[in-house]
């Protein structure tokens, strides 16, 4: 016996929900409001208002703000539709969109997509909507593991990946070249910490000799000294 509590919210009564991250451009929110929209006029359904996130599909509710608010706005609309994209636009881990579907229907609503992925409460829709939450969980892994592999192997050529260390500067193709400020910089505080000159003035005494971070500011303690001892 079922304990999922019935619907009570209009099922003519619609919240969209939007998720686009940044890996992700090839389905906007404009081209996923637009599906929503189009959904509603042929289900006679009004699109009452769309909530968005701009985050990875495997971040809890916590960390999803627009979700939180949509599913949090169901009952005050008596909307009995969370309307998505698909199914991994909700979530890309198994986990994550269980509990999301667990929350809705304590709302008194269902989640829908627009693709139609597993319509309906019966144990082969269930069914059909914890293989396509899997596959996304499953296409979201593959894409990690691939852009690690990438990574691994520019950084094996010697690649510079975001901000060049301390002592370096992106050069062509983000190779790495010497940054000969930064690496004067490294050198002098390595003399200085030789000297005896403690951590906690040689921040002081690099700034009083003209040397600063890229930013223009001191230079940061942290930094120094990762480069101290990447060099030594």
């Amino acid at each position: 016996m079922s304990s999922r509590k019935p619907l009570t919210g209009n099922p003519l009564f619609v919240l969209g929900y939007v998720r686009v991250s940044t890996d992700e451009q090839h389905l906007g929110p404009v081209a996923q409001r637009d599906a929503m929209q189009q959904w509603c006029d042929q289900k006679g359904a009004r699109l009452v208002d769309v909530f968005e996130d701009r985050v990875s599909g495997g971040k809890p509710l916590s960390d999803r703000p627009g979700l939180a608010r949509a599913i949090d706005s169901l009952a005050p609309h008596h909307a009995g539709v969370l309307l998505v994209m698909k199914r991994d636009r909700l979530a890309r881990d198994v986990m994550v969109a269980a509990f999301l579907e667990t929350k809705v229907q304590q709302q008194g609503a269902q989640i829908v997509s627009v693709a139609g992925e597993g319509e309906g409460n019966d144990p082969s829709a269930v069914l059909m909507r914890r293989i396509v939450d899997a596959f996304a969980e499953y296409e979201r892994g593959l894409i990690r593991a691939r852009t690690k592999a990438a990574m691994g192997v520019l950084r094996a050529r010697g690649r510079c990946l975001g901000n060049a260390p301390v002592g370096y500067k992106p050069g062509e193709e983000k190779q790495l070249v010497a940054n000969d400020n930064e690496a004067a910089m490294v050198l002098r505080a390595k003399h200085l910490r030789a000297e005896g000159v403690s951590w906690r003035k040689l921040q002081a005494r690099l700034a009083e000799e003209g040397y600063a971070s890229r930013k223009g500011g001191p230079p940061r303690l942290a930094t120094l000294c990762n480069a101290i001892r990447e060099t030594s």
